[in-house]
């Protein structure tokens, strides 16, 4: 009887250390699981991939690569570099280092009275940008929305204003400024360098 009751004792010591092992299995083995998920995250989205080289602009010109754009992929001054769907500039060839022009002539004529006066100005512009088809784009895109602000700055011109020897060169420039104003607002990003007149007639 003795024997038997030792024995039976030895048998409920060894059930609760049964039922405890498979408890401490399951924790470790979320803990593996859960780590092994993070490590594996951090690893496929780049974390311990060296970070690239920032060069000068030096520097990034003697490799052949724009002066404006650095190895990160990150724009130099206006931060525009296509890598982010925005237009990149363009190059005559892989290794110049000028950039190339974009024309766009807009068809149809601007016409609109002069402040203070009886007189009409008529004109027809094209634009320059040294930027990719996006720009053009863009621009046709909003072709009236950019008549408008275009026609609004006409307006804001005066019989005097006409006569002076630098009023066109100051058109053009408060007609490129509201071009990209516009264009920055609907695309985040203007790209307009340079407004001409193609055809310029007050009457």
């Amino acid at each position: 009887m003795a024997e038997a009751a030792a024995v039976v004792e030895e048998g409920a010591e060894q059930k609760p250390k049964s039922k405890l092992i498979p408890i401490i299995l399951g924790a470790v083995g979320l803990i593996v699981l859960v780590a092994g998920t993070m490590m594996a995250t951090l690893y496929f989205t780049g974390f311990f991939k060296p970070k690239p080289p920032t060069l000068t602009a030096q520097e990034r010109i003697a490799l052949g690569l724009d002066p404006e754009v650095d190895v990160a992929g990150k724009g130099g001054k206006d931060g525009k570099d296509g890598k982010d769907g925005k237009p990149e500039k363009l190059k005559k060839s892989p290794q110049a280092e000028r950039f190339d022009f974009n024309y766009f002539k807009m068809e149809n004529e601007f016409l609109v009275n002069v402040t203070g006066s009886k007189r009409v100005m008529s004109i027809q512009v094209a634009v320059m940008t040294r930027y990719d088809q996006k720009v053009i784009d863009n621009l046709k895109k909003h072709e009236f929305a950019l008549r408008s602000v275009m026609m609004d700055v006409m307006r804001q011109s005066q019989d005097a204003d006409i006569n002076k020897p630098e009023f066109r060169v100051d058109l053009a420039k408060k007609l490129r400024d509201a071009m990209n104003a516009l264009l920055e607002k609907y695309e985040e990003f203007g790209g307009v360098e340079d407004v001409f007149f193609t055809s310029f007639i007050v009457q």
